[in-house]
């Protein structure tokens, strides 16, 4: 079973996500913070973060630059997610390294389509 780390501050953006992942067969794991975030994904690195960029503590450019700068962590694809949908705002998440970006409120099929393309699978779940 895929295991997604949903890194999200805001309950309820957290509750929707998680349940609707774990219907489509994901299992889920959620940080409530930065620095939460980079501990867990050391103790058991998942298949896929969803990271969203105004953490706090660590906010999700920082955690996601240091993920990808370890070699230990470097492969996990990152998805960024924030409220922020102005000009240069998607642009700064993936010059952080994430693989891919999506603005809040989620639409939730396109993001389905962003984790199954990052994780290399085609189709739906």
């Amino acid at each position: 079973m895929t295991r997604i780390l949903l890194v999200e501050d805001n309950e309820a953006s957290r509750d929707m996500l998680v349940r609707r992942l774990e219907r489509r067969g994901f299992e889920m794991e959620v940080s409530l913070d930065g620095q939460e975030a980079l501990d867990r994904v050391a103790a058991s690195p998942p298949d896929l973060i969803l990271m969203d960029m105004s953490l706090p503590k660590l906010d999700g450019y920082e955690v996601t630059r240091r993920l990808k700068a370890a070699p230990a962590t470097a492969h996990i694809p990152v998805l960024g997610l924030s409220a922020h949908a102005m000009v240069g705002d998607r642009e700064k998440a993936l010059a952080a390294g994430c693989d891919e970006y999506e603005t809040k409120p989620i639409e939730f099929d396109r993001l389905l389509t962003k984790i199954h393309a990052a994780l290399g699978e085609r189709g739906s779940s």
